[in-house]
């Protein structure tokens, strides 16, 4: 079975970002509430995350506490990658657990940014380079616990988070 990420025809994938290589861009002006991006790949869990780690890279997107959403191949890191960089000022949140919406209306032209407190829950910390006014410096896999991201955000986290009893 051939897996793939859907990607709406008002966005393209893969030009160079300034934030980090590869982007997600609008190509066409886009409005709140339209889908971006629904992710494709294996449901996977963290083993078999750890088997694939060096072929799979930053393509997989977690779906649950034990579940990750992955490419298994080569050929499909491309097909499932959403090139969704991360921002401390996001235009991209999340409707369920795989589905990517626009925060609000955005321009032909705007990279499509997320801010990964909305979909990860992992041990990690990370430099940011969005060069947003309100870049927090360092992201980590917890930040989805934060107070003031929780009410920034309030529903365009993945619902696996909503659901935890520390939201």
């Amino acid at each position: 079975m051939d897996v793939s990420t859907y990607i709406s025809p008002k966005a393209k994938k893969g030009a160079k970002s300034k934030i980090e290589g590869r982007g997600l861009f609008a190509v066409k002006p886009i409005k709140k509430g339209e889908i971006v991006a629904i992710k494709g790949g294996h449901i996977i869990d963290w083993k078999i995350l750890k088997k694939h780690e060096k072929l799979v890279g930053a393509s997989y997107l977690q779906i649950a506490d034990d579940f990750i959403l992955a490419p298994l191949t080569k050929s499909e890191v491309e097909k499932v990658m959403v090139f969704l960089n991360h921002s401390c000022s996001p235009n991209i949140g999340v409707r369920g657990e795989i589905t990517f919406v626009a925060m609000h209306d955005i321009k032909a032209g705007e990279e499509l940014t997320i801010d990964y407190a909305m979909i990860d829950d992992d041990n990690y910390r990370m430099k940011c380079s969005c060069g947003a006014r309100n870049c927090r410096k360092v992201v980590t896999g917890k930040d989805w616990k934060r107070k003031d991201l929780q009410r920034k955000y309030g529903k365009y986290f993945s619902t696996f988070l909503l659901e935890k009893e520390r939201f």
